[in-house]
């Protein structure tokens, strides 16, 4: 018996990383869990039917409830067949974990149109669409009646909510992901669905070249995407039906609320660009600046 107990959940990009780990914590916990995997390259290149087949069969020798599966999210009639799938194979479902994710970082100056195009459409495109297909599921049970008691479970980025230079492309589809999450959430809350959105730091092969596969033994434990999957296991279950609409910052080194955008100083309008200009400036001098990318302020 575990938190989960009995709670189908689909996580998509779970064959590797991040992904890998909420499936392994979620079946532990009792749920049945739906790993989805292209088996891409860390930018979104080629295909792999092995790593989502080997977590299944890691869960399975755990004595867990598993299934293999292998559409592409960011295909809206794929994403469609994922959610069948998953009805058909386990009867219900409960739980989707959108993680699906790429990297082609780039220079805002040389980023070429395939390298914006390719990262929006696997993170927000690929966010949006199982999410559209599970929510009619639900709505439906509900106007049936039934309660669903689901969770949409979303993947942003300190890069989305913070900002991180090089990742307009990425940090852009975070961030869209932040704000796609908090308004899924109070569209789905008649339907007994909640919506919120994870923004992890972990080292995976989608971080090992960056700064974060330079660090000592010690960090790099402490970025171990082991430290991500409580949190969303807890989110995926029961226990959390009373949060919704909500950005959780997650790593082994923190665990933390992101608060969003707030209107800061306000003064009245003006009609002239420059005694705007002027109210702007007063309105800058008593702001708080942009956070760093560790959500403090910048010194």
């Amino acid at each position: 018996m575990g938190i989960c107990d009995g709670r189908v959940c689909v996580v998509t990009g779970a064959g590797r990383g991040i992904g890998r780990e909420y499936a392994l914590m979620l079946a532990s916990q009792g749920a049945k869990v739906v790993v989805n995997d292209i088996g891409g390259a860390r930018d979104g290149t080629g295909t792999d039917s092995a790593p989502a087949a080997d977590v299944v069969e890691e869960i399975v020798a755990a004595g867990g409830d598993a299934m293999a599966d292998n559409h592409d999210v960011t295909d809206f009639e794929a994403a469609g067949a994922l959610v069948e799938r998953a009805l058909e194979h386990f009867g219900d479902l409960h739980v989707v974990v959108n993680n699906a994710g790429i990297l082609r970082d780039r220079m805002l100056v040389n980023m070429t149109e395939q390298e914006w195009d390719a990262v929006i459409s696997v993170h927000l495109k690929g966010t949006f669409a199982p999410s559209h297909h599970a929510a009619r599921y639900w709505r439906g049970r509900s106007k049936e009646g039934h309660d669903p008691d689901a969770r949409l479970i979303n993947t942003t980025s300190p890069s989305g909510i913070y900002g991180n230079v090089g990742q307009s492309n990425y940090g852009a589809a975070k961030a869209g992901i932040a704000a796609f999450s908090y308004i899924a959430s109070m569209e789905l809350a008649r339907y007994g669905v909640t919506v919120n959105a994870v923004a992890p730091t972990a080292l995976t092969r989608m971080t090992e070249d960056l700064a974060m596969g330079e660090a000592d033994e010690q960090a790099r434990a402490a970025m171990s995407p082991r430290w991500i999957a409580p949190v969303v296991t807890w989110l995926a279950s029961g226990l959390s039906a009373g949060v919704t609409g909500r950005v959780i910052e997650a790593s082994g080194r923190t665990l933390a609320i992101a608060e969003g955008w707030h209107r800061g100083p306000a003064a009245a309008p003006s009609e002239h660009p420059l005694e705007a200009g002027e109210v702007i400036t007063e309105l800058l001098g008593s702001a708080r600046p942009p956070a760093d990318m560790r959500g403090a302020e910048r010194s």
